[in-house]
């Protein structure tokens, strides 16, 4: 039997040595265990315990399990080293079983590992044959993770997230659609705008030293890094820590509004802010220095319709349930956010938008945002 891990194992409350018949145990079908991991991730997002996401491979043996006796011998020693309280599914119809351990605490996370599986192993090994024995993986998945951003891989793990993939799967040719509007869309973009993209190169060159890009790691879906591209709207080499420090407040729900011109409510954003050139105040008024991000786009690191892109200090200072925005959709250029009162929207209201647009979006959607895009950016909306 092959053991794995996914991230620290959070404590376990002493598993039950009772016997637990088979039948008395629910044992979901695929599609409703991927929902039950889902709805598990939200309760611990609100509850801030984690959950453990066990898995049972059976391999080469899930022929055998699927028509008899061997399948019925492991889910009785699934029933006999789990709590009545865990969700038992299948995560892979007759291939991969799958426990919850739900509402999990937090004290010496080493010693609860190898208790569990000690304890699953050898209930295993009393009820199978040394044959079906040697068949079995396991594998275990904390939620939440513990996200690196220092590696350029996906953070989150995927095997925590199959109703994402579930629902991908099911949105496959709208998905193709979106991906048809963002190319053919961006390359449109750049043609057209490609004496503006000229003109602003021009205007930066010629009034500030550096770059004419402005070239910043953020974090696009699953939380996988890439390089996002704007117009150079700051003087080089300028500190960004009253940058961090405000993000830091916004996220918390600590920030304060700024005075903006015409705007008596203020914005959530840095309105004077010294880093900036006098161009590309402009610039960031008329969201002109957005428009290298067609070629993010083309790139397929980015849609024209999503999320903002997150920086990765950013992310760092998200709640869990903050997280779901780098998550469920593909970052974009414009979006419910931009479209709905931009920086004067609250941090927490930015993430709903999001989030509520990652679950009902559509091709039909995607041109409604993008028609009220323009609007956004004449009349200025929140930009600053």
């Amino acid at each position: 039997m092959n053991v794995r891990r996914s991230g620290s194992i959070a404590s376990l409350d002493a598993l039950p040595a009772e016997i637990v018949p088979v039948e008395d145990r629910n044992v979901l079908n695929e599609g409703a265990f991927h929902r039950m991991i889902s709805l598990e991730r939200k309760r611990t997002e609100r509850s801030r315990k984690p959950f453990l996401l066990m898995l049972l491979d059976m391999g080469d043996a899930a022929p055998v399990a699927n028509h008899g006796k061997a399948l019925e011998k492991i889910l009785s020693a699934l029933a006999i080293a789990t709590r009545e309280t865990d969700v038992t599914g299948w995560y892979r119809t007759h291939e991969v079983v799958g426990v919850m351990f739900t509402e999990l605490g937090v004290d010496d996370p080493n010693s609860t590992l190898t208790t569990m599986m000690t304890r699953v192993s050898e209930t295993l090994r009393s009820h199978l044959s040394a044959k079906q024995f040697s068949q079995i993986s396991i594998s275990f998945h904390l939620f939440p993770e513990e996200w690196d951003h220092d590696i350029p891989q996906r953070p989150s793990n995927p095997t925590l997230y199959p109703d994402l993939a579930r629902r991908d799967h099911s949105r496959k040719f709208f998905c193709v659609t979106k991906r048809i509007m963002d190319v053919v869309g961006s390359a449109l973009a750049l043609l057209v705008f490609s004496p503006v993209l000229l003109a602003v190169a021009g205007a930066i060159k010629l009034t500030s030293k550096g770059p004419v890009f402005f070239r910043q790691k953020r974090v696009g879906r699953h939380g996988e890094q890439f390089v996002f591209l704007k117009f150079r709207s700051m003087y080089v080499n300028n500190d960004p820590s009253v940058h961090k420090e405000y993000v830091k407040q916004l996220i918390a729900g600590n920030a304060q509004r700024h005075p903006q011109e015409g705007d008596a409510n203020g914005v959530y954003k840095l309105t004077q802010d010294p880093r900036i050139t006098r161009v590309g105040a402009f610039l960031r008024r008329t969201s002109l220095d957005e428009l290298p991000q067609f070629i993010n786009v083309i790139r397929g690191e980015m849609s024209l319709v999503g999320p903002r892109p997150a920086i990765a200090y950013e992310v760092e200072s998200y709640d869990v349930w903050h997280r779901r925005r780098v998550l469920e959709a593909k970052p974009g250029i414009t979006g419910l956010w931009q479209v709905n009162g931009r920086s004067r929207v609250k941090f927490d209201d930015m993430v709903r938008l999001d989030l509520r647009y990652a679950k009902t979006w559509s091709p039909w959607l995607d041109l409604k945002i993008l028609l009220r895009t323009p609007v956004a950016v004449v009349f200025g909306d929140g930009a600053h």
